[in-house]
């Protein structure tokens, strides 16, 4: 089964696990770049490379992003010559931004050199980014427009959010590695992660819409697990965020936001009564344990998904 799942955040990268599991060199993750930056001259791509550590066994199971057992020698180097280190690069992460700069700055585009960067660590799916091209989300606080990662590292996610944007995105273009994937799977997945900045830059991509749609026209399920829980993100601001945003915070305000685009919605069992709203919407529902807390819990949710996407297209 060829499936392609849209992620970004830990969330996404833990049902990204789970499905590589299940159908391992089947899977595509089309991950978010918007959220990339510049650190030290160098390109970090934290959504891709969250998917990456966890796909490849390497992630911080505790903090759920990075390498585990993470050493930070150069960061305190950086602070002794009074460098800004909010953003905190460990010792061999670092080593994985260094190579995907070099070979950028060697003409290289992004999506060869991740590709490039999973092979050496072993992963078994394809992670690919969502553009080759540079696109950034920023968002207006109370004090007017912030790089995201200034709101969401720097500021601990604590200001406000009444709008955001995806600068650069008029301009970017979906890779035609990430056009042909869509075009031939026989599942897609929309990942627990938030749909505002993490599905949101991905979906905005010109032209990733109108291949949903026609990957639905041709029998092709588009399934999409909500990130929300009881009410509440289990890992993010995304609960906070939709709500500054204009949106219900509830599996609900996630199933809206994506109306018309998708066939199935995945809702977690607290959220059970919510059920027939999302399927007043026009969607199917699978109600089940959507909280991923070890390795059998992520391949039991993802053979789950794929099993709810059979049931969709028959």
């Amino acid at each position: 089964m060829r499936v392609v799942a849209l992620a970004g955040g830990v969330g996404g990268a833990k049902l990204a696990s789970g499905l590589q599991a299940a159908v391992g060199d089947e899977l595509t993750v089309v991950v978010n770049t918007a959220d990339d930056l510049e650190r030290h001259g160098l390109l970090v791509c934290p959504d891709h490379d969250t998917v990456m550590y966890t796909l490849a066994g390497l992630d911080d199971r505790v903090q759920g992003w990075g390498i585990r057992d993470e050493s930070f020698a150069a960061a305190g180097m950086l602070e002794r010559y009074r460098e800004e280190t909010w953003f905190r690069l460990g010792d061999r992460d670092l080593a994985t931004h260094i190579v995907r700069t070099e070979r950028i700055r060697a003409g290289a585009r992004l999506t060869e050199v991740c590709l490039g960067l999973q092979r050496a660590l072993g992963v078994v799916a394809k992670i690919l980014p969502m553009t080759d091209d540079t696109v950034r989300t920023q968002v207006r606080t109370d004090d007017g427009w912030l790089e995201f990662q200034e709101y969401f590292v720097h500021r601990h996610q604590a200001p406000e959010v009444h709008e955001v944007r995806f600068e650069g995105i008029e301009h970017a273009e979906a890779t035609a590695r990430v056009r042909g994937e869509l075009g031939f799977a026989e599942t897609i997945v929309i990942a627990p992660s938030n749909p505002i900045v993490s599905i949101g830059p991905i979906l905005a991509v010109p032209g990733v819409r109108d291949l949903f749609a026609a990957a639905r026209r041709g029998g092709t399920p588009v399934l999409a697990v909500s990130p929300i829980v009881g009410g509440k993100a289990l890992k993010g601001p995304a609960d906070r965020m939709l709500v500054s945003l204009g949106h219900e915070a509830s599996a609900l305000g996630v199933a809206r936001l994506y109306a018309g685009l998708v066939d199935g919605f995945v809702v977690d069992t607290v959220d059970a009564a919510l059920a027939p709203a999302v399927e007043a919407l026009g969607m199917r529902t699978l109600v089940t344990d959507t909280v991923m807390t070890d390795d059998a819990s992520r391949e039991r949710l993802a053979r789950e998904i794929l099993a709810f996407g059979r049931a969709v297209r028959a």
